[in-house]
């Protein structure tokens, strides 16, 4: 709900310039790098269920002191912790899709996952573009925190973690069994180029929102319905293609056409003057972009890591969106505040198919099953 408005509440509410807002934003991935670490260190060492529960708590509660301040050095600091603290979640919860898979099931655990994501995001930009425009945006935080209060009360009382398992069947991948994440050099690659696809992805929260507000003059009610039709067919369609995808064994090829559609998607937005239409058609591609590469992305690094290492891999996939989130406000908004939205979006295209090709021949080098 907050993370799709943030840059229209600072650049309109609080009268930040493009590149400030974006700066700002950027100490969001920050944190979201250092949480993932952080997450990581802890999940390979301690209790998952209170590690992740002590997350969402202090993660809201951090979110409510944005409402005191406005000074933009202030909020970034404010917006750093959040990432951290809300970040140090994923490795554990990912370590519990592991804990509870096998190699057979692992991918739909993944997207299954991910149906649960997204079926809370198809409700929040909706709920938060109402909210926004009825009622301010910093209602949005509120409502945000008291969310993350009540997962963390629920999973407290409904959850037990389980062990990881010891006695399971091998992956061809485990060839690194002992070796450090941190040493993993070909892993490490596929990271950076993850980070990449997040860079663009992530345009999603932050180039793409502005464009629709001064370009197409969409207000914020319509463009909280447009990314609640990303997450509404992500919900519908992501479980039945990756069924449909999974028995293929061609992760490499799904995750290139992703970032393939990126291209399209964006290719479209630059093409359009505003059409409602093919608006939802970029919306519609865009969200066929996250369905082929994402689950993927993360049963690559599950299947890569050593049962005992399933922490490090974890923070290290979580670390590569870290990066990507912190990087793609400055780059976004500032690109767009420097040569303007259209070449901006260009440039994403051409990254984009770049990212379509390197991944498409990195499949020789990072084997997977």
């Amino acid at each position: 709900m907050v993370l799709a408005f943030c840059t229209l509440y600072f650049i309109t509410e609080l009268h930040f310039s493009k590149t400030v807002a974006g700066y700002v934003m950027s100490c969001f991935g920050l944190g979201s790098i250092l949480g993932s670490l952080l997450g990581g260190y802890l999940a390979d060492r301690f209790n998952q269920k209170i590690i992740m529960t002590s997350s969402l708590v202090l993660s809201g509660f951090t979110l409510l002191s944005i409402l005191y301040t406005k000074n933009p050095w202030s909020i970034g600091m404010i917006i750093f912790c959040y990432a951290l603290l809300s970040d140090a979640f994923r490795p554990s919860s990912s370590a519990q899709i592991s804990a509870n898979s096998t190699d057979i099931n692992r991918t739909r655990s993944i997207t299954l996952m991910r149906l649960a994501i997204n079926l809370g995001l198809a409700i929040g930009p909706a709920v938060g573009g109402y909210v926004a425009y009825e009622f301010g945006y910093k209602n949005l935080f509120i409502i945000d925190a008291f969310t993350s209060f009540g997962a963390a009360i629920y999973l407290w009382l409904a959850f037990e973690p389980n062990k990881q398992k010891k006695n399971t069947e091998n992956s061809d991948l485990s060839s690194v069994k002992s070796i450090s994440a941190y040493r993993d050099s070909h892993f490490l690659i596929f990271i950076l180029l993850v980070a990449c696809y997040g860079i663009c992805f992530f345009q999603l929260i932050n180039l793409v929102p502005n464009y629709f507000k001064e370009v197409y003059h969409y207000n914020e009610k319509l463009i909280g319905y447009l990314f609640a039709l990303n997450c509404l067919i992500v919900v519908v369609a992501e479980m039945p293609m990756v069924a449909w995808l999974d028995h293929k064994k061609i992760p490499f090829t799904l995750i290139a056409l992703g970032c393939f559609c990126i291209s399209v998607a964006l290719s479209i937005l630059y093409f359009n003057q505003g059409n409602i239409i093919w608006s939802s058609a970029y919306v519609v591609i865009f969200t066929l972009s996250e369905i082929l590469a994402m689950p993927y992305m993360m049963n690559i690094t599950l299947q890569r890591a050593p049962k005992d290492r399933q922490g490090q891999y974890s923070a290290l996939y979580s670390v590569s969106y870290g990066i990507a989130l912190a990087l793609a406000p400055s780059v976004g908004l500032g690109l767009a505040d420097r040569i303007g939205f259209q070449w901006a979006l260009m440039f994403f295209v051409l990254l984009s198919i770049t990212l379509a090709f390197v991944f498409f021949h990195y499949r020789y080098i990072l084997k997977v099953k």
